[in-house]
């Protein structure tokens, strides 16, 4: 007990330690956890921890984190996805998996051992890539769905791979792994009796620590009866009846999911207890993974698939907010063990080779992922995403490369090897994509002058982002008969309002050069909507200062959003939850017996005080300090709102006594009533 506690207390430590420096340079939170991984390598080996345990505990954070992408994806949006995640994914896996057979075949081996070493390279790291996409918000862009699916094809993929590669075993390493299993024992027979049992137990612990991620899950299936056999419900069964068990599982989990997990969750929820909806929304994710291992299947796809079955229930979000807490954790163990496995010393011994070929790996995929971003037609910054995101090897080359050691397919010198090139082609993932955030990126946007669609539309209404926010301005404006260019650089969103009727430009609305093609010169008006805070606030600087004749309309993500857009020079500045929040709160004054007309002559109210109050405290906010420790802010912030609901309260007025008359304004006969009601209240305050 004192050493697991000593051991889970040095990996919290350093991941909450790593992590926010990490953070803080603008590394990412993965670098971080891998860092902390090999600053406690030596304190791991010290304990006699077994990290390769940890690791394949670790990897349920995967199939958590899978879990939480199927609630976020209606079927209908992946059956949308269905080109790119067969035809991208499984090109993807058919090239990558091909040219470093060929390259593997060039260094002496056998075709058999060369494809083997290709297919598990092939794969990518669904738990960096989509931890990292999600920190950037890249999620959503054309290049971030596209990664999405490739990776959901190779967890797909695993699942034929398990059972090719046993195919690919080679006879006389059979023969060679029985040989040196005897030795192995004839010589640990010796030791014991020359050195006694305790130097023993020593030798075999540091083998098994030498070799525990060669003979890891791997050896366990490919030598069940020695070492107790695994649980299985498709073990024994014909091909047929194999099928059937499989299916009956997936449907299994798609009648369950549909009809099931609601009542079940009803039934829970009277209980009232917070912490029994959590365990019932492990016990889900946990149950459908082991329901998945039983029947030979990935757990992630099981998990994914109950994911997307769920994403539509009503128990959504409190799902989500149960097991995210996990998948962090878990992730950032996962990062850390795959730190902590890097074999230095075998590193420092043949460090240009190994280096060199994960160099050679990293290559390879993004030729192929770039290749096939310009095949299915991604535009701009996206096709270097893609290349970037997925180039290095993935977790479930750890997995496979036991599979392949303890099958006879791949000898454990060579799979030693490939262990760190996975390792390091993981651990310069963060880098590669900090590369792109400060180097590819800003020079698509440069070069995307030639790329952009030429605007042969002379609108003095330039609006910029058409999502979910800028699509309503759009759609408000045009029905009002006013002309508007709009400016996306999403072209998946731009082939969508094509195809219903709607006019739209590819371009990045932050080009100086876009701007100017669109007019903005003689532009009356720029509405900007776009998702990222930074690229607003600099565009909004960009016009204020150099076209003060454009009247600006910008979107707030949030509070400090604000005061960022204020202090570069736009005035008519949108929260986007602010009106919605007015409204919620107007309706719930109208429910609790307030008369329509005057909740909303409060709500506007209320806008026009926060209007007030933003404009003040704008002047003491300080973006290098945070609000609450902005002292000055905090002071003003709070006689602002004191003084506004004293105000508020104030003036209330209560029309209850009228008849309902929706919006009409109050009778000569409700202001009389008011105002004897009101004389009638100073009168009893004289007295009192």
């Amino acid at each position: 007990m004192d050493q697991f506690l000593l051991t889970a207390f040095l990996f919290l430590i350093a991941g909450v330690i790593a992590v926010p420096i990490a953070t803080r340079f603008k590394l990412g939170s993965v670098l971080g956890y891998l860092i902390a991984g090999i600053i406690l390598a030596p304190a791991l080996r010290a304990l006699n921890v077994d990290v390769v345990s940890l690791q394949h505990f670790a990897e349920f954070g995967v199939v958590m984190m899978l879990f939480l992408v199927g609630l976020e994806l209606e079927p209908k949006l992946l059956w949308e996805m269905r080109a790119k995640l067969l035809g991208l994914g499984g090109l993807q896996v058919g090239l990558s998996a091909g040219l470093v057979t060929a390259v593997a075949m060039m260094f002496g081996m056998a075709w058999q051992t060369a494809l083997a070493v290709g297919l598990v390279l092939s794969l990518s790291s669904t738990a960096i890539v989509l931890q990292t996409l999600n920190e950037k918000g890249l999620m959503k862009t054309d290049g971030g769905q596209s990664s999405f699916a490739v990776l959901l094809f190779q967890d797909i993929a695993v699942i034929p791979m398990l059972a090719f590669l046993p195919l690919l075993a080679l006879p006389e390493m059979a023969d060679m792994a029985g040989h040196g299993a005897a030795l192995s024992t004839a010589d640990e027979a010796v030791i014991a009796t020359e050195h006694g049992a305790d130097h023993s137990d020593d030798h075999a612990q540091g083998h098994g620590a030498g070799h525990s991620e060669a003979h890891g899950d791997g050896h366990g299936e490919g030598h069940g009866d020695d070492h107790g056999a695994s649980l299985s419900l498709v073990d024994g069964l014909p091909p047929w009846g194999q099928a059937l068990v499989t299916l009956a599982a997936i449907a299994s989990v798609i009648v369950g999911g549909s009809y099931l997990t609601r009542p079940i969750f009803r039934f829970i929820s009277q209980a009232q207890l917070r912490e029994l909806f959590t365990a019932a929304a492990l016990m889900l994710v946990i149950g459908i993974a082991l329901l998945m291992t039983l029947v030979g299947l990935s757990p992630a796809l099981g998990t994914f698939l109950a994911g997307v079955v769920l994403a539509n229930s009503e128990y959504r979000h409190e799902l989500e907010s149960d097991i995210d807490p996990f998948k962090g954790l878990l992730l950032g163990l996962f990062f850390m063990t795959v730190g902590a496995l890097i074999d230095f010393a075998l590193l420092s011994e043949e460090f240009f080779l190994i280096f060199g070929l994960t160099l050679l790996l990293l290559a390879i995929k993004a030729g192929v992922l770039y290749g096939l971003a310009v095949g299915f037609k991604l535009q701009g910054a996206d096709r270097p995403l893609l290349a970037v995101a997925l180039a290095q090897a993935g977790e479930f080359g750890f997995v496979l490369l036991s599979f392949t050691v303890a099958n006879n397919v791949l000898p454990q010198e060579i799979s030693d090897r490939l262990l760190l090139i996975v390792a390091l082609s993981m651990l310069l993932t963060p880098l590669l994509f900090i590369l792109y955030d400060r180097v590819i990126s800003a020079f698509y946007i440069e070069e995307q002058a030639q790329e952009a669609d030429e605007i042969d539309v002379d609108a003095k209404i330039i609006i910029a982002g058409h999502g979910r926010f800028g699509g309503i301005v759009n759609r408000m404006l045009r029905a009002s008969g006013y002309e508007t260019v709009v400016l996306d650089h999403s072209s998946s969103q731009l082939e969508m309002l094509r195809i219903f009727g709607f006019r739209a430009f590819y371009g990045d609305a932050t080009r100086p050069d876009l701007l100017h093609a669109a007019g903005i010169e003689n532009a009356r008006m720029l509405v900007i909507a776009i998702d990222d805070k930074h690229a607003t606030t600099e565009l909004v600087r960009f016009v204020t200062e150099n076209f003060p004749h454009v009247y600006v309309i910008a979107r707030a993500r949030d509070r400090d959003h604000v005061y960022e857009l204020y202090a570069a020079g736009c005035r008519d500045i949108i929260r986007e939850t602010f009106d919605s929040g007015v409204r919620t709160g107007r309706s719930a004054l109208e429910a609790l017996g307030m008369h329509p007309y005057e909740a909303e002559l409060r709500s506007r109210d209320f806008v026009a005080r926060d209007r007030h109050a933003i404009a003040q405290l704008a002047a003491v906010y300080d973006m290098n300090v945070p609000i609450h420790l902005n002292e000055t802010y905090v002071e003003r912030a709070k006689e602002l709102r004191e003084q506004s609901e004293a105000e508020m309260r104030g003036e209330l007025r209560n029309y209850k006594a009228r008849a309902e008359r929706g919006w009409n304004p109050p009778t000569p006969a409700d202001v009389e009533k008011e105002k004897s009601d009101d004389a009638a209240a100073r009168s009893a305050e004289t007295q009192t």
